[in-house]
């Protein structure tokens, strides 16, 4: 028993001529909106915002960056600056001074011991949750 497989589903049916049914809201919108702006306010004090808003319209309907729609940018802009952010702050090694003595690498194992007590000397629940809600690509490079 054979079925067929339906192909190309992330492709919208053309409606309206050659726009989709959201292309042509967006349009239809937006000309409704300019329609609505020029009687209310008159042709010259509405000339900026009936821009605007045709502007956002053609985009909305015939830009398509990275080949998705302008939508999705407006959607992705928006949860990123509503929603809260996470700032890690990694401190790097120091360069190796080539005007300084070398001390056999005693002061650094020093120091790397000492951030190794400072780590393990923390409540370990806490480091469990921080380790659980951010992931800690130091452990899994190994692998």
């Amino acid at each position: 028993m054979q079925f067929k497989v339906p192909q190309f589903l992330d492709i919208e049916d053309k409606i309206f001529g050659p726009f989709t049914f959201k292309e042509f809201i967006y349009l239809a919108g937006g000309a409704g909106l300019c329609f609505v702006l020029y009687k209310l306010l008159g042709f010259f004090l509405g000339i900026i915002p009936m821009l605007a808003i045709a502007g956002l319209s053609l985009a909305l309907t015939f830009y398509r960056p990275n080949n998705k729609p302008f939508s999705n940018m407006i959607e992705a802009g928006f949860n990123y600056f509503t929603q809260d952010k996470l700032y890690i702050w990694k401190r790097r090694k120091n360069k190796i001074d080539k005007n300084k003595p070398e001390t056999n690498g005693v002061e650094e194992r020093e120091r790397e011991m000492l951030e190794n007590a400072v780590r393990l000397g923390r409540n370990k629940l806490r480091d469990l949750a921080w380790s659980l809600d951010v992931l800690d690509l130091s452990k899994h490079q190994g692998n």
